[in-house]
């Protein structure tokens, strides 16, 4: 439930900007469209990822420091594709599915904050029943989140998407 809220909090909070034309949800059961928000930010298509923090996982540091982690993978297994042309059945997220990771961080002291991440600036995954190219190519299932925010995080999603709209041209 905390997911559904934490989806539109985000939507609230941060999709009202100027420069956002266009912003839009995929229906939650298409395997074949990952992302929870597709937007358009001056003038280019970006697909948002909205995870939230596995609230079993958190620790409080104390200080208003925190550590936990954020499960970043899709509900069911589905058969991915590779660049190579292979296929693989994971729960994985690939690496380029989606172009910004936003994490709901209110398991953080009960505050609604959110931690993002550009999807090429995550970690590979390293499970090793995977071949080294499959883990360049999939997310980690579990991501960890800091707070105080560590790269590749930002409580700024603007900055990451301006880098990504500069990308486009």
């Amino acid at each position: 439930m905390l997911g559904y809220v934490a989806e539109r909090k985000f939507h609230e909070t941060f999709l009202d900007h100027p420069a956002i034309t266009e912003k839009g949800k995929d229906d939650d059961h298409d395997r074949t469209r990952k992302g929870d928000r597709r937007i358009t930010y001056k003038g280019k298509s970006l697909v948002i990822e909205v995870k939230s923090l596995q609230t079993n996982l958190v620790k409080n540091l104390g200080n208003d420091c925190w550590l936990g982690k954020s499960q970043v993978d899709a509900s069911d297994s589905r058969e991915v594709s590779f660049p190579d042309g292979s296929t693989l059945k994971t729960t994985c997220l690939l690496r380029g599915e989606f172009d910004l990771l936003a994490v709901n961080c209110f398991a953080f002291g009960d505050q609604w904050r959110f931690a993002f991440a550009l999807n090429s600036e995550l970690p590979q995954n390293t499970y090793k029943k995977y071949t080294e190219y499959q883990r360049k190519h999939l997310l980690p299932t579990l991501i960890a989140v800091e707070w105080p925010l560590k790269p590749p995080f930002t409580d700024n999603p603007f900055k990451l998407l301006d880098r990504l709209a500069a990308k486009a041209k």
